[in-house]
């Protein structure tokens, strides 16, 4: 009976997240097309961020409610699922092409920033000096984003997607109801996550670590995957792997860095034995290729989903 009440807190958690961030993105991007702020800024901002939302307000949340487990847990798993399954699903419905212009730049970024993050939880805790570091780099790449000098491939395509299939407030209550309700819904949903996820971890016998990278990051990385699904019924490559890399970077840049502001996060060892290491590998292979200027054919979605389902069933046996 408790396991099933902790599974409806961990359901009805995701459903608030999810509603709220999709209220909130929605009323964001409405105020930033009233505002005639261009289209670049919001997608860098609101498309991006606000997709991240669930896992800012999971990760926030679970460290100051004194269970970093499931806070390092959610951004790492979240990094691969955005990977192996938030790419893999995609490419099953169509091809996605690695070639666009400043990809490999991002890429790059991407996988320096994924060496960083694993370099500072060698070093546990994280502390606050160390999430300023992360903000600032990612202060530093929005700038360069918004002046130009940093491409972020299918950011601006990712609004017209969102506006064209989510439909956008148009009025000034509207909008101020859609931002109220989404910041209203988000820790709500949060807490209910963490809430169900600590029981879950205690009926289960396993550290709560292993139900942040599994159900927790599986679960804040749905409005990536319906965002990539989406592209790919469209046919649209840049939406698809700039919504991977944008979330990639803004996971590790805003949701951790942000999070071990708030509270010095400790990084268990078992992070370190395994879990980092999957997620740079992750990293990697999508830069090769980015590298190659290749195409991720479904072939190789079928191997990144069994690459995901191994590690899925690795990190319960452990």
């Amino acid at each position: 009976m408790v396991e099933a009440i902790d599974f409806l807190k961990l359901f009805g958690g995701f459903v608030y997240l999810l509603m709220g961030g999709d209220l909130l993105v929605r009323g964001a991007l409405g105020l930033a097309r009233e505002s005639r702020i261009p289209p670049m800024v919001v997608g860098l901002t609101v498309v991006a961020m606000g997709t991240s939302a669930p896992e800012l307000m999971v990760s926030s949340v679970s460290a100051l409610a004194g269970f970093p487990g499931i806070a390092v847990g959610n951004v790492i798993g979240s990094n691969i699922a955005n990977v192996l399954l938030v790419i893999g699903v995609p490419v099953l419905i169509h091809p996605i092409l690695c070639n666009q212009n400043g990809l490999g730049k991002q890429t790059s970024l991407m996988v320096g920033v994924t060496i960083l993050f694993i370099t500072l939880c060698a070093f546990t805790p994280v502390t606050f000096w160390e999430g300023v570091l992360l903000v600032v780099l990612l202060v530093c790449f929005l700038i360069m984003a918004t002046r130009g000098s940093t491409l972020v491939p299918g950011l601006d395509d990712a609004e017209e997607e969102l506006e064209r299939v989510l439909g956008l407030p148009g009025k000034g209550p509207t909008i101020a109801l859609f931002i109220l309700m989404g910041i209203i819904g988000l820790p709500l949903g949060a807490d209910l996550v963490v809430e169900g996820a600590a029981g879950l971890a205690s009926s289960w016998g396993v550290p709560e670590a292993v139900i942040g990278l599994s159900l927790i990051a599986l679960g804040t990385s749905l409005p990536e995957l319906s965002t990539t699904v989406i592209a790919a019924f469209h046919k649209s490559s840049d939406v698809a792997i700039g919504n991977v890399i944008g979330s990639n970077l803004f996971n590790i840049l805003a949701i951790f860095g942000f999070t071990a502001m708030l509270v010095d996060i400790p990084v268990d060892d078992q992070f370190m034995r395994l879990d980092v290491w999957v997620m740079l590998g992750s990293s990697l292979a999508l830069w090769l290729f980015v590298l190659l200027k290749a195409t991720i054919t479904r072939v190789w979605g079928l191997v990144f989903l069994a690459a995901y389902l191994g590690y899925m069933y690795t990190i319960y046996q452990i």
